[in-house]
């Protein structure tokens, strides 16, 4: 039998992983979690050190996808999804500290880890079906573009993304604007929130009820599956066997994290898994004081995918612990405050910090990294002020390539980043994209006259 998926709201029934993935977000307006996770034995987890990229792929997905995808296509689907690097650097003075460099795929973004296999998965689905679907996407950066080229020209797929246009920076902007045919991206007069709000306004819409409208963003829990995946390459090659690693995860809408925790969840030792933001720091001072008040509207930081004043994933980190958080960010039920303490760090890291961590971890430890790496440099800075390593293993996330932030490293480290090919050939396309203010009634009508044929 299939493993189930429910809602964190809880007033959905529960669903197979296909439905999961087709529908993103539950008609309840809640998010999906796995009813139970899928445990991997000291084993099975200690076997991956000598294994591809792709095998661990398949056999951490496959614990999800048993009696939905047959086993051979999966196992083809992640061998085609990830023939990009995922290089683990070691870090020049500290013992055992390690960057994962994430920004080598398609977009040079961490998104492209799930946004590659949740398109194949997508197009699966569909062709057996015979459905048709409109992916309907906010991005506060690199979302946007990672989806995109995922699921450009997938068969029965339209993609509709929808950016901040003050927010993005113009590599993201054009990774995403200059691919045309079944994509289409419109630039909102707002904040990411305002796009995530129309996203999410949307798919509780009767009014579109006629639209088949699905997400590829982490409200999607295609989204955290596969990114759990890279917590188990990255332990397995830092880690002796069962030792606790510690990861640093730079977190706006806090999938990544999330990434994380179904590793955890799953049976990954971690000592410590931080959890550093930029500016925006309703987070931290929600497992500071234990009372949650999202940041209203959100503030505008470096690390503008990071822009984020209520995390969606959050509702799913508090049923983890044992709670129940509602879209809108009220708490019905406490999570155990306590263990998430023990199990987690954060730290608001703000814009000054940021340039200070990224001039840091490049004079001291010749890393290079870009702001949002730099939140997770700082974030991990922060972590050893509180509590010691002990020579145990650690890991933190680059999860974007420097060469879109070329302003920052240059008044930064006085060097312009070498740019990757995925990055230089779009430079050169003609961008088109619609223009839209942060009004929803607006937004429906676009999506009623564009998308409901």
């Amino acid at each position: 039998m299939s493993l189930l998926f429910r809602s964190t709201n809880g007033q959905a029934p529960a669903v197979n992983l296909r439905d999961a993935l087709l529908i993103g977000q539950a008609p309840d307006r809640g998010l999906y979690l796995p009813e139970t996770f899928p445990r991997l034995t000291p084993d099975e987890i200690a076997a991956f050190a000598d294994l591809p990229y792709h095998e661990i792929a398949f056999r951490v997905l496959s614990r999800y996808t048993d009696g939905v995808i047959e086993a051979g296509a999966l196992a083809a689907m992640c061998r085609e999804a990830y023939e990009f690097e995922m290089p683990l650097e070691p870090v020049e003075g500290l013992e055992r500290v390690h960057c994962l460099r994430l920004d080598c795929g398609p977009t040079a973004s961490f998104k492209d880890f799930a946004a590659q296999i949740m398109a194949r998965m997508f197009g699966l689905f569909l062709r057996e079906t015979g459905q048709r679907v409109t992916i309907l996407t906010a991005t506060s950066g690199d979302t946007g573009s990672a989806v995109a080229h995922a699921f450009h020209n997938i068969p029965g797929v339209r993609v509709l993304v929808l950016f901040p246009f003050a927010e993005v920076s113009p590599h993201q902007r054009k990774l995403m604007t200059t691919l045309g045919e079944n994509v289409r991206t419109i630039a909102i007069d707002g904040k990411f929130d305002d796009c995530q709000a129309m996203a999410k306004r949307a798919f509780a819409d009767p009014a579109l009820k006629h639209i088949p409208l699905s997400s590829a963003n982490s409200i999607n829990i295609g989204r955290l599956l596969p990114q759990s995946v890279y917590y188990f390459f990255a332990a397995s090659r830092v880690a002796n066997r069962g030792e606790p690693v510690v990861f640093s995860v730079p977190s706006g809408n806090f999938g990544d994290m999330m990434g994380a925790v179904v590793a955890r969840q799953m049976g990954l030792p971690m000592k410590k898994l931080i959890v550093p933001v930029n500016s925006n720091d309703a987070f931290p001072r929600f497992l500071e004081t234990g009372r949650y008040q999202k940041i209203e509207p959100s503030r505008n930081a470096l690390s503008n995918a990071m822009n984020v004043g209520h995390p969606s994933n959050l509702a799913r980190l508090v049923m983890v612990y044992g709670g129940q958080m509602d879209e809108t960010g009220r708490i019905h039920k406490a999570p155990d405050l306590t263990a998430m303490c023990r199990d987690l760090f954060s730290s608001s890291v703000s814009d000054e910090r940021t340039r200070e961590a990224l001039r840091h971890a490049w004079t001291k430890h010749r890393l290079l990294v870009e702001p949002h790496g730099a939140v997770a440099w700082q974030g991990f800075l922060d972590w050893l002020a509180v509590e010691p390593l002990n020579g145990a293993p650690a890991v933190v996330l680059e999860t974007a390539h420097p060469a879109k932030f070329p302003e920052e490293i240059e008044k930064n480290l006085g060097f312009t980043p070498d740019v990757p090919p995925a990055l230089a050939a779009a430079e050169k396309l003609s961008e088109d994209y619609d223009c839209m203010s942060a009004d929803y009634e607006k937004f429906r009508e676009y999506l009623i006259a564009k998308h409901a044929r």
